[in-house]
């Protein structure tokens, strides 16, 4: 099955999702017994993929794109240059301009892109969104409805856990996010969003981006 970045629906209540009507901004996928394998956009688009901590983004990212920008790989590969000592805290400004002088080389090179939103950010959105009306192309939002308990289970599972002050603030972007979607509305700057819940996000394993 696939599925296009240009079609989607209003969504309704998360317990009843419904199948999306050609021509819609937002699509949700919530609720389904199968999910779409594929989810297609155009050439040059730039999809988000955002959700809270522990939610599944970095594993979707890594499953389904063909060429994904995390923060996490970035983190991981000082990681293991750094002592085992030294506090994250204490070079993460250094993996953060590392991290985001990957994604604009990436972005400069005017290929489609997946790109890890931790979801607190918009300025990072407004960044993506810019570079793609430059290209003249999209930008897309994949954004993961889990619940807290199931973000928690994932952050347990990887052995990273984030502070209780940054994990609220996480859920706050995301409700805002959800209800700008839930309402019929994409994010600013978005050209549509997919909705997906833990069954959808399982279920995808490609994000294409056809000529």
């Amino acid at each position: 099955m696939t599925t296009t970045g240009t079609v989607g629906a209003v969504p309704a209540p998360r317990s009843a999702a419904r199948p999306a009507a050609a021509g819609g901004p937002v699509r949700d996928l919530r609720g389904r017994s199968a999910g779409p394998h594929r989810l297609g956009y155009a050439a040059g688009d730039i999809v988000v993929v955002s959700g809270l901590p522990g939610g599944g983004k970095s594993t979707l990212i890594n499953r389904a794109a063909e060429t994904g920008i995390d923060s996490q790989d970035t983190r991981e590969r000082w990681e293991r240059r750094m002592p085992s000592a030294l506090p994250y805290a204490v070079y993460r400004p250094l993996v953060r301009a590392a991290h985001y002088r990957g994604l604009w080389r990436e972005l400069r090179s005017g290929a489609s892109v997946v790109v890890h939103d931790c979801g607190t950010q918009s300025w990072v959105r407004a960044l993506l969104a810019a570079a793609a009306r430059q290209r003249g192309r999209s930008l897309h939002l994949l954004l993961l409805d889990t619940t807290p308990e199931e973000a928690l289970a994932g952050q347990a599972a990887r052995g990273r856990r984030v502070s209780a002050y940054a994990f609220a603030r996480h859920r706050s972007a995301v409700a805002r996010l959800l209800a700008a979607a839930e309402s019929g509305r994409p994010p600013r700057g978005c050209a549509t969003v997919t909705l997906l819940d833990r069954r959808a996000a399982s279920a995808l394993n490609r994000i294409a981006f056809d000529a």
